[in-house]
């Protein structure tokens, strides 16, 4: 019998060198309150933007409260009352020049 060889061999558990492309998402959130109300959140901004100023720029152009929640595992986190997940995407890539695709829309 002849041997076979496999001359591809790859380690699908090994690692890639693709650590320097690592990025952080920012995630933008949507949570069911009581009945119709919904709440948004935004987590991940990166930290040399001022979450203050960005929340009263996100309230002042949506018309709508919002807060600040310091989180353990999250960090801080901005939460916005109302579905605002497009508009807040199109702010972040508007106003502050963020990518895309470093944004993530997660809810219904």
């Amino acid at each position: 019998m002849s041997e076979i060889t496999n001359f591809n061999t790859v380690d699908p558990f090994a690692e890639t060198g693709d650590d320097e492309q690592l990025q952080s998402y920012i995630h933008i959130r949507i949570q069911q309150r009581n009945g119709r109300k919904t709440l948004t959140t935004v987590q991940g901004l990166p930290t040399e933007y001022d979450q203050k100023r960005i929340l009263k720029a996100l309230k002042k152009d949506f018309a709508c409260n919002g807060s600040i929640v310091k989180d353990e595992e999250h960090g801080e986190v901005i939460q916005l009352q109302g579905d605002q997940r497009v508009k807040v995407m199109e702010f972040l890539t508007g106003q502050l020049g963020l990518q895309k695709k470093s944004i993530k829309i997660h809810g219904f």
